[in-house]
Formats: C-alpha cells, structure tokens, sequence
C-alpha cells in the first residue's frame, strides 16, 4: 500500500509532467485569447485597431527567452553611407553569423525588423550612434541630450540619454610595451593628425587613397564598449604605407592616420604586435553635467532615437514641433518582461491618421503596461517587417529606403563541416567570389576562375567549415587572394594537404 509522503511525491511528479505538456499550449491559449500571435519561441505579433482611426502594429520579445535577442541592421552592412529597406536588411542578416556570446560563429534566424535612426538622404548615414553585433560602429553625438536604446550582452537593456567620449578612455595600447595612442574616432575619414579606428562596418575597404598608413588587426573579438584597463585585443597582421585602400575582414580592423599621426603609428606598432582596444562611453545625467555609471559597457546593438517619451513609468516632456504633428510613428518600448517593436500607420484618413509622440507613449503605457520607451525614424519610414513580409502600410505606398534598422533575432547554434581542413589544397569548381567573411552579406573582394588553386588556411577564430547564409565556409589562400569561399564551390585538389605557414 502506498503511503502518505510516496503519494504526495507521485500526485507532484504527475503535475510537473502536465505543466510541461500543457504549458506551451496555455501559453498558446492565453495568447490567442489576448489576440497576441505565436510567431516564434519568445516572440509574439498584435495588431490594435484604435480610435483616430488608427492602427498600430506591434511585436514583442519576451525578456526571459535566452536565445531571443535584440540586433541592429545597417543599410548595405556599411556606415560609409547606403540605403536599403527594411525587408531588404532583414534578409541580408538573416541566417548570417553573429557575435552573440563573446565570439564568432553562432547564426541569426530574423523573426521581427523595424527602420531605426534618422538619417540623412543624401548620404546614407544614419544620425547618432550605431552599436552593431557588439561593434561600435559609429559614435553617439557628443552631448546632445539624447543617445539612444542599447541591449546588453547580459540582456539588459536601457536608454541612453547625454553621453561624452572622453579622450583618454579612447585608447590603443601596445601590449609589448605598455604604450598607448589616443583613438580620435570611429569608422570617418582621419583628418590631419587624427588616428581612426575603422571596423567591417564602415565598407569593403578603409577608402585610403594616397596620405597615410593603415594597420590592418585582426581580433578576437568585436571592437566593443570596453573601458582601459579592459581591452579587445588582437595581432597586428600588416602596415600599409603605399598608396591604396585597405580591405577590411569580418575580424578585422583597421587603424588608419596621416599627418604626425602615420609617423607615430609606424613607430609605435610593428608587425605581429599584440594589441588592445579600449573603448568607453561616459554616461551622463539629463542635465548633461554628471557622470550616472557605464551601462555602455557591453552593449551589443543599439541605434539612436530623438525622443524618450516614457521613462521609468512616467511621460516625459517633449517640445519637438514635429512631436505635436499626426505621424506614421515608429518606437521601442519595453517593461522588465517584454520589450516592444511599435509601428503606427498614418497619413490616411480613412485607414490611420497617425499619432502624436504624446499619443504613442499614452499606447505605450496604457496598452502595453510600458515603462519607458523611445522615438524613432517614423513617417514613410515607418515599417514593420514579421517573418517575410511587411505588415503596415508605409505612407508612401512602399517601401522607403532607410539607413538602419532593429531586429529581434533568434540566436541558432554554430553549425560547421569536417570536409576540409587547414593546409588542404583546393581548386575551384566554377568561378566564385571570394568574400571578407564567412557569407554572402559580406562584401566580396576579388573572384577566381574554375580550377583556379588555393589552399585552405588556418582561421583564428576556428570558423573554418562554419554554415552561414545557407552553405559551409572556408578561409582559402588563392596566390595571395585570401578570403572565404562557399563550400559547394570547391573540391579537394589531391589527397595530400600542401606543406601549410598557416600558423597565427
């Protein structure tokens, strides 16, 4: 006969074996009776019919879902200036890698993207800062008031109102000698006398023409917010003096100046150098005055916003004149469970009138239960895309081209192949390009013809044979032409590997 405590323990076990075969579809249910959508794990889709009328449409990322982060897009993966729609970034990152997780190789799988900053149209480049896959891609402007959201390797996320960059957190050191360089900027031309730091996500190249050097780095890890002592750090693979442009590998940097400043960078680096980056925003109060902590430290993706119109459970006061206007609108809001991609549609009469900043952060906060939120590019830049297509009405009948953009990413497994190895010889099958990195989202810089020879080289980050883009990667030498080459378009040249100095 069973006893009491053995009963006890066995009516337990049977209601945690129902809790978890019945939870996912409670959950399901308890969605469906909200009118929130199961798009994928940890990621939910509703459309609201308001008064106006309007209709706003919205996504949601459930905070405690591990694998469901936060990401940036950029228009043409280049801040040199480009754009590109919405579906068109969304696709471009979608099955690429990513740094999540402190390094190279696990891939994007993208369920949800909204446009992102302002910017201007007749270059491309987007207003404020950019924090892409963990890069610091571009700087937030210096004491404007307002910086941007950002999310956290840890999954924190917060809006970043005034920031500065101090000069001598900005800092390259030799970690031979101990030496360190004052870093003047991020992915911009160097002026006279400047050193500039310029990552993948500048362009194909560092668009060097005759003055200066280029030190090509390669890292370990992406150029992060990571404030001296702390430091990324990499090997100084080549310094270039002549003339021309340096390409710039998914792993790589470049460090570029002219004037004294190309003088002291030959000086100071040599060639195998062991180097750190340190890099470091300094957060300020709203008054722009005091110092408030290092949130920055570690962000993974962010982009700049205008207006922050809810903050920690209270409106803010906004004296924009366009923030007073009806406007197609575009935000992020977020509370300590969900964090909210929101797109109202405008301009049309009959259909949505859009909303006002002050109506947006009343939905936010009425609707969405929100605690803080922030504005972004709205108008015919206004656009939601979820799972492959485009769910609003941009108010310009399509798509606008835009700068930049947001994106809630499911975080898939690196995934790689044993069919080569380092040092194997290779021939091309067909002409193919070889790219800068492991996908096509990365730029290609040369091709090679069929039967062309290489061999496969040694990776730092050991990402030879990883699935990115839908195929396998390999980093192949061909006479001096190194890159990445998709899998299906090489086979093995002879059973034999070639004698290899692919050593790091």
């Amino acid at each position: 006969m069973m006893d009491k405590r053995t009963l006890t323990r066995s009516v337990l076990f049977s209601l945690c074996l129902l809790a978890l075969a019945f939870g996912p579809v409670a959950q399901a249910a308890q969605n469906a009776s909200s009118g929130w959508e199961r798009i994928a794990a940890g990621v939910d889709y509703k459309m609201f019919w308001l008064p106006g009328p309007n209709r706003a449409y919205v996504a949601r990322l459930d905070r405690e879902q591990s694998d469901v982060i936060l990401e940036s897009s950029i228009a043409q993966g280049r801040l040199s200036g480009g754009l590109e729609t919405v579906s068109g970034m969304a696709e471009r990152y979608d099955g690429a890698i990513n740094a999540w997780g402190d390094t190279w190789g696990a891939r994007n799988r993208v369920v949800v993207a909204i446009n992102g900053s302002f910017y201007d149209p007749k270059t491309g480049i987007p207003h404020g800062g950019v924090i892409h896959s963990g890069w610091y891609s571009k700087w937030f402007d210096e004491l404007s008031g307002i910086s941007g959201l950002s999310w956290k390797e840890d999954h924190n996320v917060f809006l970043g109102q005034c920031v500065y960059h101090r000069p001598d957190k900005q800092v390259l050191t030799n970690l031979s000698t101990g030496d360190r360089m004052e870093i003047h900027g991020i992915n911009t031309r160097p002026q006279r006398d400047q050193l500039i730091l310029l990552t993948p996500q500048f362009d194909r190249d560092s668009k060097r023409e005759s003055k200066g050097v280029d030190v090509l780095v390669e890292l370990t890890r992406p150029a992060m917010l990571m404030p001296f002592p702390h430091m990324v750090t990499g090997i100084v693979r080549e310094i270039r003096i002549a003339p021309g442009s340096t390409p710039i590998p998914f792993d790589h940097v470049v460090l570029s100046g002219w004037g004294d400043t190309d003088d002291q960078l030959v000086q100071f680096l040599t060639e195998g150098d062991a180097i750190g980056l340190s890099l470091e925003i300094t957060h300020l109060d709203t008054d722009c005055k005091h110092a408030e902590s290092d949130e920055w430290t570690k962000s993974y993706a962010s982009v700049a916003g205008n207006i922050i119109f809810l903050y920690e459970d209270e409106i803010q006061k906004f004296e924009q004149a366009g923030a007073l206007l009806l406007h197609p609108r575009t935000a992020i809001c977020y509370n300590q469970d969900y964090i909210y991609f929101v797109v109202v549609d405008g301009r049309d009469d009959a259909y949505s009138v859009g909303m006002t900043v002050l109506e947006l952060a009343n939905f936010c906060k009425e609707k969405l239960h929100a605690t803080d939120g922030i504005n972004l590019d709205g108008g015919g830049s206004s656009t939601l895309w979820v799972n492959g297509e485009v769910v609003n009405r941009p108010s310009d009948g399509h798509e606008r081209k835009v700068a930049n953009g947001v994106m809630m990413v499911i975080v898939e497994p690196m995934e790689k192949s044993s069919v080569f190895s380092p040092g194997l010889r290779v021939t091309a099958q067909y002409p193919t390009n070889i790219h800068l990195g492991p996908g096509t989202n990365f730029p290609a810089l040369t091709s090679v013809d069929t039967e062309a020879q290489g061999t496969v080289i040694y990776q730092w980050s050991r990402l030879n044979g990883v699935l990115a883009k839908g195929t396998f990667w390999w980093r192949v030498d061909f006479s001096g032409a190194i890159g990445w080459v998709d899998e299906a378009a090489l086979s093995t040249s002879d059973d034999a590997p070639a004698t290899s100095t692919d050593l790091p």
